[in-house]
């Protein structure tokens, strides 16, 4: 289980974009990085017809990929940057008792959904 998903909200923590708040729009496990929206625009000139979606060309606006150690999840009660940890709790589930992890907000105690 990782201990930022896709549509947390997140604060950025180091960068030019330092103190911005964001939900992460996407995560790319494979080299540790996260897009969050709103934060880390940058512009991009596009040639005409390159893109489907695009065709007239020009300057675009677009979130670029942080390092998922410059974001820290947002405390669900104090509003603030939070570490994760986790808690395990047993559930039961078609007659069977199963170990849930569940993510908990270090600030608070807080858990994490």
């Amino acid at each position: 289980m990782a201990k930022i998903k896709k549509g947390d909200l997140v604060v950025v923590i180091a960068g030019r974009d330092r103190g911005q708040e964001g939900r992460i729009l996407d995560i790319d496990t494979d080299n540790d990085r996260v897009i969050v929206e709103g934060v880390q625009r940058v512009t991009k000139h596009i040639k005409p017809g390159t893109r489907r979606d695009n065709q007239e060309g020009g300057i675009v606006t677009a979130e670029a990929s942080l390092h998922i150690s410059n974001v820290m999840l947002v405390d669900p009660e104090t509003k603030k940057g939070t570490r994760v940890g986790f808690r395990t709790e047993e559930v039961e589930q078609d007659g069977r008792t199963r170990t849930k992890r569940v993510r908990v907000a270090k600030r608070s105690g807080k858990d994490v959904e």
